[in-house]
Protein backbone atom coordinates (compact mmCIF):
# COMPACT_ATOMS: atom_id res chain seq x y z
CA UNK A 1 0.00 0.00 0.00
CA UNK A 2 2.48 2.76 0.79
CA UNK A 3 4.60 1.76 -2.28
CA UNK A 4 1.09 2.82 -4.28
CA UNK A 5 1.20 5.72 -2.64
CA UNK A 6 4.30 6.93 -2.42
CA UNK A 7 4.68 6.90 -6.54
CA UNK A 8 7.99 6.43 -6.35
CA UNK A 9 10.10 3.68 -8.02
CA UNK A 10 9.34 0.29 -6.88
CA UNK A 11 10.78 -2.89 -8.32
CA UNK A 12 9.24 -6.68 -8.48
CA UNK A 13 12.01 -9.44 -8.51
CA UNK A 14 9.74 -12.64 -9.15
CA UNK A 15 11.62 -16.32 -9.23
CA UNK A 16 11.89 -17.40 -13.35
CA UNK A 17 8.75 -20.36 -13.01
CA UNK A 18 4.83 -20.16 -12.86
CA UNK A 19 4.22 -19.55 -8.79
CA UNK A 20 7.09 -17.23 -8.71
CA UNK A 21 6.27 -15.05 -11.96
CA UNK A 22 2.21 -14.98 -10.99
CA UNK A 23 3.13 -13.77 -7.64
CA UNK A 24 5.38 -10.88 -9.66
CA UNK A 25 2.17 -10.71 -12.02
CA UNK A 26 -0.59 -10.49 -8.93
CA UNK A 27 1.85 -7.68 -7.24
CA UNK A 28 1.51 -5.64 -10.78
CA UNK A 29 -1.83 -5.52 -11.11
CA UNK A 30 -2.66 -4.81 -7.53
CA UNK A 31 -0.81 -2.01 -7.71
CA UNK A 32 -1.64 -0.52 -10.82
CA UNK A 33 -5.30 -1.08 -9.35
CA UNK A 34 -3.99 0.97 -6.38
CA UNK A 35 -2.87 3.83 -8.62
CA UNK A 36 0.58 3.33 -8.87
CA UNK A 37 1.51 4.04 -12.81
CA UNK A 38 2.73 1.48 -14.86
CA UNK A 39 6.06 2.99 -15.44
CA UNK A 40 6.92 2.87 -12.28
CA UNK A 41 6.81 -0.41 -11.99
CA UNK A 42 9.84 -2.31 -13.19
CA UNK A 43 10.75 -6.21 -13.36
CA UNK A 44 13.97 -7.48 -13.04
CA UNK A 45 14.43 -11.48 -14.06
CA UNK A 46 17.72 -13.12 -12.72
CA UNK A 47 20.13 -14.27 -15.15
CA UNK A 48 20.96 -18.30 -15.97
CA UNK A 49 22.14 -19.77 -13.11
CA UNK A 50 22.16 -16.46 -10.85
CA UNK A 51 20.76 -15.64 -7.47
CA UNK A 52 19.68 -12.14 -6.29
CA UNK A 53 22.26 -12.18 -3.77
CA UNK A 54 24.85 -12.32 -6.78
CA UNK A 55 26.71 -9.39 -7.52
CA UNK A 56 25.83 -8.83 -11.20
CA UNK A 57 22.16 -9.04 -10.22
CA UNK A 58 22.46 -6.81 -7.49
CA UNK A 59 24.20 -3.94 -9.78
CA UNK A 60 21.52 -4.39 -11.94
CA UNK A 61 18.49 -4.47 -9.35
CA UNK A 62 20.52 -0.96 -8.20
CA UNK A 63 20.48 0.52 -11.60
CA UNK A 64 16.31 1.18 -11.00
CA UNK A 65 17.22 3.12 -8.25
CA UNK A 66 13.59 1.56 -6.64
CA UNK A 67 12.49 2.58 -3.35
CA UNK A 68 10.80 -0.39 -3.37
CA UNK A 69 11.46 -4.00 -3.63
CA UNK A 70 9.71 -6.51 -3.80
CA UNK A 71 11.32 -10.10 -3.71
CA UNK A 72 9.11 -13.38 -4.03
CA UNK A 73 9.74 -16.94 -4.60
CA UNK A 74 13.33 -17.07 -4.82
CA UNK A 75 14.02 -19.03 -0.90
CA UNK A 76 16.21 -16.72 0.76
CA UNK A 77 19.22 -16.80 3.11
CA UNK A 78 21.44 -14.15 5.59
CA UNK A 79 23.33 -11.89 3.72
CA UNK A 80 24.12 -8.27 3.01
CA UNK A 81 21.12 -6.18 1.63
CA UNK A 82 19.34 -6.24 -1.69
CA UNK A 83 20.90 -3.16 -2.34
CA UNK A 84 23.37 -0.93 -1.48
CA UNK A 85 20.55 1.51 -0.66
CA UNK A 86 19.93 2.38 3.13
CA UNK A 87 16.33 4.32 1.78
CA UNK A 88 15.47 1.48 -0.41
CA UNK A 89 12.22 -0.67 1.97
CA UNK A 90 12.78 -4.36 1.07
CA UNK A 91 9.62 -6.89 1.28
CA UNK A 92 10.14 -10.73 0.56
CA UNK A 93 7.29 -13.33 0.16
CA UNK A 94 8.23 -16.68 -0.06
CA UNK A 95 7.67 -20.56 1.08
CA UNK A 96 10.98 -21.93 0.83
CA UNK A 97 12.26 -23.60 4.04
CA UNK A 98 14.05 -20.66 6.37
CA UNK A 99 14.43 -19.93 9.66
CA UNK A 100 14.09 -15.52 10.97
CA UNK A 101 17.69 -15.78 10.39
CA UNK A 102 17.78 -16.44 6.80
CA UNK A 103 16.75 -13.53 5.43
CA UNK A 104 18.85 -9.94 3.91
CA UNK A 105 19.98 -7.83 5.98
CA UNK A 106 17.48 -4.71 6.24
CA UNK A 107 14.63 -6.43 4.93
CA UNK A 108 11.36 -7.14 6.01
CA UNK A 109 9.70 -10.78 5.02
CA UNK A 110 6.51 -12.70 5.04
CA UNK A 111 6.81 -16.76 4.44
CA UNK A 112 4.62 -19.38 4.99
CA UNK A 113 6.86 -22.38 5.45
CA UNK A 114 6.34 -22.93 8.95
CA UNK A 115 2.08 -22.52 8.64
CA UNK A 116 1.29 -25.72 7.23
CA UNK A 117 -0.69 -26.54 4.70
CA UNK A 118 1.75 -24.18 3.26
CA UNK A 119 0.92 -21.53 0.64
CA UNK A 120 3.27 -21.00 -2.39
CA UNK A 121 4.06 -17.56 -2.66
CA UNK A 122 1.54 -16.67 -5.51
CA UNK A 123 -1.45 -17.92 -2.98
CA UNK A 124 0.68 -16.23 -0.32
CA UNK A 125 1.03 -12.84 -2.52
CA UNK A 126 -2.80 -13.34 -3.67
CA UNK A 127 -4.36 -13.65 0.49
CA UNK A 128 -2.12 -10.19 0.95
CA UNK A 129 -3.09 -8.60 -1.87
CA UNK A 130 -7.21 -9.18 -2.37
CA UNK A 131 -7.98 -7.46 0.42
CA UNK A 132 -6.51 -4.39 -0.32
CA UNK A 133 -8.85 -3.13 -3.80
CA UNK A 134 -12.15 -5.02 -5.05
CA UNK A 135 -11.37 -5.78 -8.22
CA UNK A 136 -8.35 -7.41 -7.07
CA UNK A 137 -10.03 -11.41 -7.45
CA UNK A 138 -11.55 -10.84 -10.56
CA UNK A 139 -7.90 -9.42 -12.20
CA UNK A 140 -5.61 -12.08 -10.20
CA UNK A 141 -7.55 -15.53 -8.59
CA UNK A 142 -6.85 -17.37 -11.91
CA UNK A 143 -3.10 -16.54 -11.66
CA UNK A 144 -2.80 -17.42 -8.13
CA UNK A 145 -4.11 -20.84 -9.50
CA UNK A 146 -2.02 -20.95 -11.97
CA UNK A 147 1.02 -20.67 -9.54
CA UNK A 148 -0.52 -22.98 -7.06
CA UNK A 149 -1.11 -25.55 -9.11
CA UNK A 150 2.66 -24.96 -10.73
CA UNK A 151 4.15 -25.72 -7.27
CA UNK A 152 1.55 -28.15 -5.47
CA UNK A 153 0.32 -30.43 -9.05
CA UNK A 154 -3.20 -29.95 -10.53
CA UNK A 155 -5.31 -32.54 -8.66
CA UNK A 156 -4.92 -29.61 -5.47
CA UNK A 157 -8.50 -29.25 -3.60
CA UNK A 158 -8.89 -25.90 -3.18
CA UNK A 159 -10.32 -26.38 0.08
CA UNK A 160 -9.80 -24.45 3.88
CA UNK A 161 -7.80 -22.67 4.79
CA UNK A 162 -6.88 -22.32 1.08
CA UNK A 163 -9.81 -19.59 -0.41
CA UNK A 164 -12.84 -20.68 -2.53
CA UNK A 165 -11.72 -21.00 -6.29
CA UNK A 166 -14.84 -22.56 -7.59
CA UNK A 167 -15.85 -19.68 -9.72
CA UNK A 168 -12.53 -18.72 -11.59
CA UNK A 169 -11.97 -22.32 -12.31
CA UNK A 170 -15.62 -22.46 -13.41
CA UNK A 171 -15.02 -19.44 -15.65
CA UNK A 172 -11.59 -20.44 -17.13
CA UNK A 173 -11.64 -24.32 -16.64
CA UNK A 174 -8.99 -26.46 -14.86
CA UNK A 175 -7.56 -27.59 -18.42
CA UNK A 176 -7.00 -24.01 -19.34
CA UNK A 177 -5.40 -23.05 -16.06
CA UNK A 178 -3.19 -25.93 -16.09
CA UNK A 179 -2.10 -25.83 -19.91
CA UNK A 180 -1.21 -22.10 -18.54
CA UNK A 181 1.29 -23.76 -16.01
CA UNK A 182 2.94 -26.21 -18.59
CA UNK A 183 3.74 -23.08 -21.22
CA UNK A 184 4.51 -20.61 -18.74
CA UNK A 185 7.32 -23.08 -17.58
CA UNK A 186 8.67 -23.95 -20.55
CA UNK A 187 10.85 -21.00 -21.61
CA UNK A 188 12.94 -20.54 -18.22
CA UNK A 189 13.87 -24.39 -19.42
CA UNK A 190 15.37 -23.90 -22.38
CA UNK A 191 18.55 -23.42 -22.98
CA UNK A 192 18.05 -19.51 -23.78
CA UNK A 193 16.24 -19.40 -21.06
CA UNK A 194 13.79 -17.03 -22.08
CA UNK A 195 11.99 -15.87 -18.76
CA UNK A 196 10.68 -12.55 -20.57
CA UNK A 197 8.65 -14.60 -22.66
CA UNK A 198 6.31 -15.75 -19.75
CA UNK A 199 6.02 -12.68 -17.58
CA UNK A 200 5.06 -10.58 -20.87
CA UNK A 201 2.63 -13.56 -21.12
CA UNK A 202 1.05 -13.51 -17.31
CA UNK A 203 0.73 -9.38 -17.74
CA UNK A 204 -0.16 -8.36 -21.57
CA UNK A 205 -3.53 -10.68 -20.66
CA UNK A 206 -6.55 -11.00 -18.42
CA UNK A 207 -7.49 -14.22 -20.26
CA UNK A 208 -5.43 -17.15 -19.81
CA UNK A 209 -7.01 -18.79 -22.65
CA UNK A 210 -4.81 -16.15 -24.76
CA UNK A 211 -1.95 -17.61 -23.40
CA UNK A 212 -2.43 -20.74 -25.02
CA UNK A 213 -2.13 -19.18 -28.38
CA UNK A 214 1.34 -18.10 -27.93
CA UNK A 215 4.19 -19.01 -30.60
CA UNK A 216 6.87 -18.72 -28.58
CA UNK A 217 5.39 -20.40 -25.41
CA UNK A 218 4.29 -23.69 -27.67
CA UNK A 219 8.05 -23.61 -29.72
CA UNK A 220 9.35 -23.54 -25.50
CA UNK A 221 7.59 -26.30 -24.59
CA UNK A 222 7.63 -28.48 -27.79
CA UNK A 223 11.84 -27.86 -27.09
CA UNK A 224 11.52 -29.15 -23.44
CA UNK A 225 9.71 -31.87 -24.14
CA UNK A 226 12.28 -33.56 -26.49
CA UNK A 227 14.99 -32.54 -24.23
CA UNK A 228 13.36 -34.66 -21.45
CA UNK A 229 12.17 -37.31 -23.50
CA UNK A 230 16.53 -37.70 -24.78
CA UNK A 231 17.45 -37.45 -20.71
CA UNK A 232 14.70 -38.80 -19.00
CA UNK A 233 16.38 -42.63 -19.71
CA UNK A 234 19.50 -42.25 -17.77
CA UNK A 235 20.04 -45.47 -15.43
CA UNK A 236 20.22 -44.52 -11.64
CA UNK A 237 22.85 -45.35 -9.79
CA UNK A 238 22.01 -46.18 -6.04
CA UNK A 239 23.73 -44.82 -2.56
CA UNK A 240 25.43 -47.75 -0.26
CA UNK A 241 22.47 -47.55 2.35
CA UNK A 242 19.97 -47.39 -0.77
CA UNK A 243 18.54 -44.39 0.55
CA UNK A 244 18.99 -42.00 -2.52
CA UNK A 245 19.19 -43.08 -6.39
CA UNK A 246 20.86 -40.84 -8.48
CA UNK A 247 20.93 -40.15 -11.93
CA UNK A 248 23.50 -38.09 -13.89
CA UNK A 249 22.81 -36.23 -17.14
CA UNK A 250 23.81 -33.74 -19.83
CA UNK A 251 21.40 -31.11 -20.63
CA UNK A 252 21.79 -27.16 -21.40
CA UNK A 253 18.12 -26.85 -20.72
CA UNK A 254 16.63 -27.07 -16.96
CA UNK A 255 14.99 -30.73 -17.10
CA UNK A 256 16.49 -31.97 -14.14
CA UNK A 257 13.73 -30.98 -11.93
CA UNK A 258 11.19 -32.63 -14.51
CA UNK A 259 13.00 -36.15 -14.59
CA UNK A 260 12.98 -36.29 -10.70
CA UNK A 261 9.66 -35.50 -10.68
CA UNK A 262 8.94 -38.24 -13.04
CA UNK A 263 11.21 -40.83 -11.36
CA UNK A 264 10.18 -39.97 -8.30
CA UNK A 265 6.54 -41.68 -9.26
CA UNK A 266 7.54 -44.79 -10.50
CA UNK A 267 10.72 -45.85 -8.41
CA UNK A 268 9.97 -47.64 -4.94
CA UNK A 269 11.84 -49.30 -2.15
CA UNK A 270 11.67 -49.57 1.52
CA UNK A 271 14.79 -48.10 1.61
CA UNK A 272 14.70 -45.04 -1.18
CA UNK A 273 13.70 -41.73 0.64
CA UNK A 274 15.49 -39.48 -2.09
CA UNK A 275 15.72 -39.30 -6.12
CA UNK A 276 18.16 -37.12 -7.69
CA UNK A 277 18.95 -35.94 -10.80
CA UNK A 278 22.25 -34.74 -11.12
CA UNK A 279 22.99 -32.26 -14.54
CA UNK A 280 26.43 -31.52 -16.02
CA UNK A 281 25.53 -29.59 -18.87
CA UNK A 282 23.50 -26.75 -17.13
CA UNK A 283 26.42 -24.05 -15.94
CA UNK A 284 29.88 -24.69 -16.85
CA UNK A 285 31.96 -25.79 -13.87
CA UNK A 286 28.50 -26.44 -11.97
CA UNK A 287 26.17 -29.24 -11.20
CA UNK A 288 23.00 -28.49 -11.06
CA UNK A 289 21.09 -31.25 -9.32
CA UNK A 290 17.49 -31.42 -7.92
CA UNK A 291 15.88 -33.99 -5.51
CA UNK A 292 12.01 -35.28 -5.05
CA UNK A 293 10.91 -37.95 -2.20
CA UNK A 294 9.62 -41.00 -4.30
CA UNK A 295 5.98 -41.42 -4.19
CA UNK A 296 6.54 -44.50 -2.56
CA UNK A 297 8.27 -42.45 0.84
CA UNK A 298 6.11 -39.89 0.83
CA UNK A 299 3.88 -41.47 4.18
CA UNK A 300 6.73 -42.10 6.13
CA UNK A 301 6.71 -41.74 9.67
CA UNK A 302 8.99 -39.60 10.39
CA UNK A 303 8.84 -37.56 7.40
CA UNK A 304 11.38 -37.51 4.89
CA UNK A 305 13.51 -34.39 4.92
CA UNK A 306 15.93 -33.95 1.98
CA UNK A 307 17.62 -31.10 3.51
CA UNK A 308 18.74 -33.16 6.34
CA UNK A 309 19.38 -35.81 4.37
CA UNK A 310 21.90 -33.80 1.99
CA UNK A 311 23.52 -31.78 4.73
CA UNK A 312 23.68 -35.20 6.73
CA UNK A 313 25.42 -36.80 4.19
CA UNK A 314 27.96 -33.52 3.34
CA UNK A 315 28.63 -33.89 7.22
CA UNK A 316 30.53 -36.72 7.30
CA UNK A 317 34.28 -37.01 6.01
CA UNK A 318 36.66 -39.35 3.77
CA UNK A 319 39.10 -41.56 5.19
CA UNK A 320 42.34 -40.04 4.75
CA UNK A 321 44.96 -41.73 2.32
CA UNK A 322 48.31 -40.49 2.31
CA UNK A 323 47.69 -36.52 2.99
CA UNK A 324 48.43 -36.30 -0.70
CA UNK A 325 45.14 -33.26 -0.95
CA UNK A 326 46.34 -31.42 2.01
CA UNK A 327 50.10 -31.11 1.06
CA UNK A 328 49.01 -30.19 -2.31
CA UNK A 329 46.49 -27.25 -1.52
CA UNK A 330 49.52 -26.21 1.78
CA UNK A 331 46.75 -25.47 4.19
CA UNK A 332 44.27 -27.85 6.07
CA UNK A 333 40.96 -26.75 3.94
CA UNK A 334 40.81 -30.09 2.58
CA UNK A 335 39.75 -31.32 5.92
CA UNK A 336 36.94 -29.46 6.97
CA UNK A 337 33.79 -31.47 5.83
CA UNK A 338 32.20 -30.83 2.51
CA UNK A 339 29.15 -29.16 4.46
CA UNK A 340 31.35 -26.28 5.38
CA UNK A 341 33.03 -25.64 1.87
CA UNK A 342 29.97 -26.39 -0.61
CA UNK A 343 28.76 -22.97 -0.13
CA UNK A 344 25.31 -21.31 0.00
CA UNK A 345 23.30 -22.89 -2.93
CA UNK A 346 23.57 -26.53 -1.29
CA UNK A 347 20.50 -28.21 -0.03
CA UNK A 348 18.22 -25.54 -0.19
CA UNK A 349 14.43 -24.64 -1.40
CA UNK A 350 12.14 -27.44 0.05
CA UNK A 351 12.28 -30.34 2.46
CA UNK A 352 10.04 -32.28 0.15
CA UNK A 353 12.06 -30.51 -3.01
CA UNK A 354 15.36 -29.56 -3.02
CA UNK A 355 18.89 -29.66 -4.89
CA UNK A 356 21.68 -27.54 -5.23
CA UNK A 357 24.16 -25.89 -7.75
CA UNK A 358 27.91 -27.07 -6.65
CA UNK A 359 31.07 -27.00 -7.87
CA UNK A 360 31.99 -30.34 -9.89
CA UNK A 361 34.56 -31.39 -7.69
CA UNK A 362 32.59 -30.99 -4.46
CA UNK A 363 29.81 -33.09 -6.18
CA UNK A 364 31.74 -35.66 -6.92
CA UNK A 365 33.35 -35.57 -3.37
CA UNK A 366 29.37 -35.94 -2.49
CA UNK A 367 29.14 -39.03 -4.36
CA UNK A 368 31.95 -40.70 -2.83
CA UNK A 369 30.69 -39.45 0.98
CA UNK A 370 27.21 -41.07 -0.14
CA UNK A 371 29.11 -44.36 -1.27
CA UNK A 372 27.00 -44.11 -4.83
CA UNK A 373 27.38 -47.28 -7.18
CA UNK A 374 29.15 -49.13 -3.96
CA UNK A 375 27.35 -51.49 -1.41
CA UNK A 376 27.52 -51.79 2.43
CA UNK A 377 30.27 -54.23 3.68
CA UNK A 378 28.61 -57.09 5.07
CA UNK A 379 28.32 -57.12 8.73
CA UNK A 380 30.59 -59.44 11.22
CA UNK A 381 29.25 -62.90 11.52
CA UNK A 382 26.71 -62.42 8.59
CA UNK A 383 26.58 -64.43 5.57
CA UNK A 384 24.24 -65.69 2.72
CA UNK A 385 23.68 -68.74 0.93
CA UNK A 386 25.94 -70.09 -2.28
CA UNK A 387 22.95 -70.14 -4.13
CA UNK A 388 22.11 -65.77 -2.97
CA UNK A 389 25.94 -64.98 -3.62
CA UNK A 390 25.79 -66.80 -6.95
CA UNK A 391 25.85 -63.83 -9.70
CA UNK A 392 22.55 -63.85 -12.02
CA UNK A 393 23.24 -64.35 -15.34
CA UNK A 394 23.17 -60.99 -17.37
CA UNK A 395 22.87 -58.92 -13.67
CA UNK A 396 25.56 -56.60 -12.49
CA UNK A 397 26.27 -57.57 -8.91
CA UNK A 398 28.87 -54.96 -8.50
CA UNK A 399 25.95 -53.07 -6.55
CA UNK A 400 23.90 -54.43 -4.27
CA UNK A 401 21.00 -52.19 -5.15
CA UNK A 402 19.61 -52.18 -8.78
CA UNK A 403 17.30 -50.33 -11.38
CA UNK A 404 15.52 -53.31 -11.77
CA UNK A 405 14.36 -54.29 -7.84
CA UNK A 406 13.02 -50.57 -7.75
CA UNK A 407 10.11 -51.51 -10.07
CA UNK A 408 7.08 -53.24 -9.43
CA UNK A 409 6.74 -54.80 -12.94
CA UNK A 410 9.06 -55.78 -15.72
CA UNK A 411 6.75 -53.81 -18.03
CA UNK A 412 7.91 -50.49 -16.18
CA UNK A 413 11.42 -50.94 -15.40
CA UNK A 414 11.58 -52.20 -19.19
CA UNK A 415 11.16 -48.23 -20.30
CA UNK A 416 14.24 -47.45 -19.06
CA UNK A 417 16.41 -48.94 -21.44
Amino acid sequence: MNSAQSGKQTLIVPDKDADGLSSGAILRHTLMLLGLPADRIAVHLLSKGHTIHSDSEREQMAAHKPAYIFIVDHGSRSGPPVIDAPDTKTLIIDHHHATDADFPKGSEHVTACFSPPVATSSLLTYEICEPLHREVRDRCAWLCIVGTHGDLGNTLKWEPPFPDMREPMKRYTKKVLNDVVSLVNAPRRTAAYDVRSAWDALCETANPASVLKIPRLLAARAEVNAEVERCTHAAPKFSADGKVAVFRIRSEAQVHPVIATRWAGHLQSKALEIVMVANEGYLEGKINFSCRIPRCARSRDPAVSIIERLRYYASLTEPETDGSEVAETGCQEARKPLLERVGDDFARGHVQASGGIVDVAHFEELMRLMKVGEKLPKQAGESGSPAKQKKKPGIDSGQKNTLMGYFGNKSTAATTR
